[in-house]
């Protein structure tokens, strides 16, 4: 299955946060964790339309690695050949700084 956004929208696949406390204990799968701030671009839409009809591009990428807010974007599941997979649709707005390694 393909996932075009609309818009301004911008497909991300959340990265798993450290799964070790700052002291070095390694916390189960059962822990109830906070949602993820990060994530992958994965595909992004046109961009935002002006009033007098032009589109403003993006400023992420497909491939950039982002921060985003944390109640922000809208979770959504996609079954796949690998099985359940779940992304994030956010608005740009939404997106608070791109991450250079």
């Amino acid at each position: 299955m393909k996932i075009t956004p609309l818009s301004d929208h911008i497909l991300l696949e959340p990265m798993k946060q450290e799964e070790k406390t700052k002291s070095g204990i390694l916390l189960p799968e059962s822990v109830e964790k906070e949602k993820p701030e990060q994530g992958k671009v994965i595909a992004v839409g046109p961009g935002k339309k002006t009033e007098d009809g032009k589109i403003i591009p993006l400023e992420v990428k497909v491939g950039d690695v982002v921060l985003f807010k944390k109640y922000g974007p809208d979770e959504i599941k996609v079954d796949s050949a690998e099985g359940e997979k779940e992304y994030l649709i956010a608005s740009e707005e939404d997106i608070l700084a791109i991450i250079e390694q």
